[in-house]
């Protein structure tokens, strides 16, 4: 391919930081066209750096799964907070649908250590890897199609088979929340996976920490007012803490202290 060009550069940074980004959006970002997008994708495809997907492009092979474990240790600390205060709030004997997420993983080790005969339902491998550790857990992994990007399951058989089951808590994060509330993710297919987790749970617990914020993405997921309780790791703006208390959604703020 051609030398990589600083506009080649924002690309892959852009998709490092967001799994997959979609090429309007990279459109926009970077100010230019669609069409000059598609081809500067194609050419990054050849070169083996990423992956073109129906819409957008994700990094490729051994760089996702590089990228994957650096945002890991990179932001453990942080999102280990909010998963500290969101599994104090799971009681032992509960049944729960888990999502894809680093944080959700960070709350699947904190309910390992502190839980008991929890019954989990993940379309998440990394989460029923870890969680499969606890002898007193029982752990069901969704049908449906890997994504190398993050150990996700989406697709039809995803939704059909959470579709089966009616439990206590489903616990899910976001890739952006923005100022009216309103929940937004990268990915229809794992939007559509989290909405129906949503349905078939009596409680919802959501966790974003603060580089979530404000962050763009594409496909509507909802809006933090449909649920139970918030979990974050930075002070909430007065109007976001006033719409949230006059919805009566509880919101807790991690310690970030080590």
């Amino acid at each position: 391919m051609p030398a990589r060009t600083p506009r080649h550069e924002k690309i892959i940074e852009l998709i490092r930081e967001n799994n997959f980004m979609p090429i309007d959006e990279l459109a926009r970002v970077l100010d230019v066209t669609p069409q000059t997008i598609r081809r500067d994708i194609n050419q990054l495809c050849e070169a083996g750096l990423l992956r073109r997907y129906h819409g957008g492009a994700a990094l490729d092979g051994s760089m996702e799964s590089e990228d994957y474990f650096s945002r890991q240790n990179k932001r453990q600390s942080g999102k280990a907070h909010i998963a500290d205060i969101l599994a104090a709030q799971i009681p032992d004997n509960a049944s729960l649908f888990m999502s894809i997420g680093i944080t959700l993983e960070a709350v699947a080790l904190a309910l390992t250590r502190h839980h008991k005969n929890l019954s989990i339902i993940t379309n998440n491998i990394h989460i029923a890897s870890i969680m499969s550790s606890r002898s007193d857990f029982n752990v069901m992994i969704t049908s449906g199609v890997v994504r190398a990007v993050d150990g996700g399951i989406t697709g039809v058989a995803t939704i059909d088979f959470i579709n089966q089951f009616k439990v206590d808590y489903a616990v899910l994060n976001a890739a952006s929340m923005e100022a009216d509330g309103s929940l937004l993710d990268f990915d229809y297919k794992e939007v559509s996976v989290m909405q129906t987790m949503m349905q078939n749970a009596r409680f919802r617990y959501l966790a974003v920490d603060q580089s979530k914020v404000g962050r763009n993405a594409l496909v509507r997921m909802g809006n933090v007012t449909e649920f139970h309780a918030l979990f974050t790791d930075e002070e909430l703006s007065s109007a976001m803490a006033k719409k949230l208390s006059d919805s009566g959604v509880r919101w807790y703020l991690a310690d970030k202290e080590d």
